[in-house]
Order: C-alpha cells, then structure tokens, then sequence
C-alpha cells in the first residue's frame, strides 16, 4: 500500500460511497481509499467517470468495486450492500452522498420535480441506512456519514424541495443516531457550503458572487474540503461525536 499522506488510519476497512463518481462523492472515495479504506462506489449514468475513480482508488493501493444502482429504489440498495458484503467480508462506513436538484419556484414546481429530489436525496438515504443497519448492530460498529447542506438549515429560495430534503437528512441523522448509539455505531452529517465542483463552474456568475459576499473566509471550498471531513467521521478519531452536523462552508452560515 502507498505511504499515506496523512495520520487518518482507515486499513481493513471497507466504506461505501454514493454518488461517488463526480464530484464531492468522487473526491470522498478517493480520500477514504488514501486512508486505507477498501471503497465501494455506487454510480447511477457516470460510467465513464466512475471508472477512473475506481482506477484512482485502485492506484492508491485498496481495492475498489463498482456498483450501478438507484439510490431511490429499495431493491437497489440492499442488492448493492450485500455485494460488498460478500466481496469485502463487511462494511464499516456508509457515506450517503448521492443528490440532485430540480429548482423552481413553489408556485411553478411541478409533482416531478418535488418526488424526484425527495426519492433521491432523501429516501436514497433511508434506503442504505436501512441496508446496512442490521449488519451494524450485529457487528456492534460502524460510522454513517450523510451529506447535507446549509441549505437544510436556512432554506434557499428556488428550492423547497432540496432544502426539504436536505432538512429532512438533518432529522434522520439525529434519530438513526439516538437508535443505533447503544450498537457503538456514530452517525453524523456534513453540510456544505458552496463547493468548487463542474455544476457550480456552469453556475451564472451571480450565484457565484452572492455566495462570495457570505463566505467570511473569502474562498469557494473544494470538494477535498469536505472528503477531509468525512474521512475524520469516519475514523476513530471522532469515536465520541454522532448526532452532529458539521458545517463546512467557510462561514457562509454565520
């Protein structure tokens, strides 16, 4: 295995990551396989994307597993965690990481555009949990990491139904917490700020200045910032925090 660049000790673990073939979810796979980790990604259309993902995980000395499934369908969830499960021997860390957006208005959103967001960015979490749950409790260890946003915490104008679920994440995380704290599993949620990553650099250039005008640290985070942070919930060096949501964001709450 490659020297590791850093002091977070992830070896003979195995982490699942979804979403994890762009993006925020790419840059958290790659950290977690730099830390040790063996790391299973799930994609849903980036193919080609995740393919060099799992090259890049392999380079760095773990070994990698590809899985194409719908975070929003059940079936797809529990397949995909018994996979890992038999191709790893066991999971010790789920990253929930998987989102879109479909931004409107409330008075111009259309059924579509709420169900398809709540499936994914809200159900797609309860769906893994739910997988691996069982396997946690009986294993009596484990870490969960949901990727949220401040969004979830002020809302956003534009988007009642990301920042519903992103809100909704929030709620899960403390109560799978409570439930699964006697089993020695943390569960914890990180909520970014605006982030580096394709879809913002497509962003209109006014979006990019308000957020700038908000961000008392003066920079647009990258996607490392936020890999940094779920490699840390995922370690033992957090073994003491579960129900808590991290802001990463550069004060863009405050």
């Amino acid at each position: 295995m490659s020297e590791k660049k850093n002091s977070i000790n992830l070896d003979g673990k195995t982490a699942i990551v979804t979403g994890g073939s762009v993006g925020i979810g790419a840059a958290i796979a790659l950290k977690l396989a730099e830390c040790g980790a063996n790391v299973a990604i799930n994609y849903r259309k980036h193919i080609d994307e995740a393919k060099n993902v799992l090259n890049q995980v392999e380079i760095s000395g773990v070994k990698g597993l590809l899985v194409q499934a719908d975070t929003s369908i059940f079936a797809d969830a529990e397949k995909m965690v018994q996979l890992v499960i038999k191709t790893f021997g066991s999971v010790d860390i789920l990253v929930n990481n998987a989102g879109i957006n479909r931004d409107g208005v409330i008075w111009k959103m259309s059924e579509e555009q709420w169900d398809s967001v709540i499936n994914i960015n809200l159900k797609g979490y309860f769906n893994y949990i739910r997988a691996v749950s069982p396997l946690f409790r009986e294993q009596k260890s484990g870490k969960i990491i949901n990727i949220t946003s401040i969004n979830g915490l002020r809302g956003k104008f534009g988007q009642v139904n990301y920042s519903a679920s992103k809100a909704g994440i929030i709620g899960m995380t403390k109560a799978v917490a409570k439930e699964l704290g006697k089993y020695n599993v943390n569960v914890n949620a990180v909520a970014p700020g605006l982030i580096e990553t394709d879809m913002m650099k497509a962003a209109d250039e006014s979006v990019r200045t308000q957020a700038m005008a908000d961000i008392i640290i003066g920079r647009i985070g990258d996607p490392e910032d936020i890999a940094n942070t779920v490699a840390f919930l995922s370690s033992e060096l957090s073994r003491h925090i579960t129900g808590e949501v991290i802001k990463v964001d550069g004060g863009q709450y405050i």
